[in-house]
């Protein structure tokens, strides 16, 4: 297990930390690969109540690591951020993410499966896919517009736009938002709340809610399938690397 996730297990709650504060928490293909092995650790797990996901620092997630993504010889639906996925979207155990400061691309559609999403007032969210010439991942094309309709849905999407915690949860994607020094303290008190109840029933319950949405890992691979070749295009590229220098120039 890298040091850059980190893992606590206590009461019934496993608690994975994305620790790369300096980087704002963004997600290397090790990370991936770790997340994805503690998720399935936990599922198989029958004391397991409930999972917190949440960043160190004042971030919760820049998205992916740009510069290791590219570095990827070979992108295809094995590869590690597509195995987190696809482990996140089949999960059992109830899920909450206690999110600060930015949330960015997979940062923001990782909340998408998650069940319980609290919020600081100074996070923000947004989903760039657009601006680097890619196309929406983790089921979010499907995902997004149940959660808030069409018409929102095509605003993040299409638009790119950042939005706040205020409008996340106007926007149905927050289950609360709450002051920064409070976070922690309303993410636990869900968790002890789960935890508190009998495991099968959760587990089984959750397995209900998302009978509905069964084909979002149908929909996650045809979203991989045209980000992979999005990712190879020109344009994306282009994109990309004009991100990347001008990431360069402003640090």
């Amino acid at each position: 297990m890298s040091e850059l996730i980190k893992v606590e297990q206590r009461d019934g709650v496993v608690w994975v930390t994305l620790n790369r504060p300096e980087k704002k928490n963004a997600i290397t293909q090790q990370m991936y690969l770790d997340l994805a092995h503690t998720l399935e650790q936990a599922e198989r797990d029958s004391s397991v109540a409930a999972i917190v996901l949440q960043g160190a620092g004042d971030n919760f997630s820049a998205g992916n690591d740009l510069y290791d993504f590219l570095a990827m010889e070979e992108l295809d639906e094995s590869a590690p951020p597509f195995e987190f996925l696809f482990t996140l979207s089949r999960l059992s155990v109830p899920v909450i993410a206690s999110v600060d400061g930015v949330a960015i691309g997979i940062g923001t559609t990782i909340l998408l499966h998650c069940d319980f999403v609290v919020a600081t007032e100074q996070a923000k969210f947004a989903l760039p896919f657009i601006h680097l010439g890619l196309v929406p991942e983790a089921g979010s094309s499907q995902l997004l517009p149940l959660l808030c309709g069409h018409l929102r849905a095509a605003e993040l999407l299409l638009l790119g736009d950042t939005i706040d915690a205020t409008t996340a949860l106007n926007y149905g994607l927050l289950t609360k938002v709450v002051a920064q020094e409070q976070l922690t303290g309303a993410t636990r008190d869900i968790a002890t709340a789960l935890a508190s109840k009998p495991v099968a029933g959760l587990r089984t319950t959750k397995r209900l809610l998302k009978q509905p949405s069964e084909a979002v890992a149908d929909r996650i691979s045809r979203e991989a399938k045209l980000f992979i070749r999005a990712l190879g295009s020109d344009e994306a590229r282009e994109a990309i690397a004009q991100t990347l220098h001008k990431k360069k120039q402003s640090s």
